[in-house]
């Protein structure tokens, strides 16, 4: 079957078609996530995903080019470690309809191939059994619970941690 997305590095060009996407996100990103939502911010991400560091990815349907989620790859280590963080989120109304384990796969594959990182780590809230699912489909193994972990809409949160590792 042939992929139904396709990855592309974040450019200011996008700010607009971006901060629209996140507008109409708002409920599904509540409480799990604060996507930029004004130029400044989307500027600030740009800036981030471009350093050594960070490599960011806009998922869009290969159809039509709309926008469908965000990927991220941060706080990347080399040497012995040889690892990073994997973050992600959704777009409606693209949202539970396999598009994001699509896109994400193909991140993985970049994370594993090109990048040659080890180890991809993703934090995700208790709670938000929708990402839970996502980041099992991709294989990830459920390593701990980080208490308090993540500042996200002014709140600590807890988080579980899951990790995928380049040779199973």
């Amino acid at each position: 079957m042939p992929a139904r997305v396709r990855l592309e590095r974040p450019t200011l060009r996008a700010a607009a078609e971006f901060l629209a996407a996140v507008h109409r996100s708002r409920k599904l990103h509540a409480p799990w996530v604060k996507a930029p939502s004004t130029e400044a911010a989307y500027r600030d991400f740009v800036r981030r995903v471009r350093m050594p560091t960070h490599i960011g990815y806009l998922i869009r349907l290969r159809s039509s080019g709309e926008l469908v989620g965000v990927a991220g790859i941060s706080e990347i280590v080399r040497g012995s470690l040889c690892s990073a963080y994997l973050g992600y989120y959704a777009f409606a109304p693209h949202e539970r309809q396999g598009l994001m384990t699509e896109g994400l796969s193909l991140v993985i594959k970049q994370a594993f191939g090109p990048l040659r990182l080890h180890r991809l780590e993703a934090n995700v809230q208790p709670g938000n059994r929708t990402s839970l699912g996502l980041i099992r489909r991709l294989g990830f193994r459920r390593e701990g619970l980080s208490p308090r972990y993540l500042k996200i809409r002014g709140r600590w949160r807890d988080h579980e941690r899951w990790a995928l590792l380049a040779d199973g």
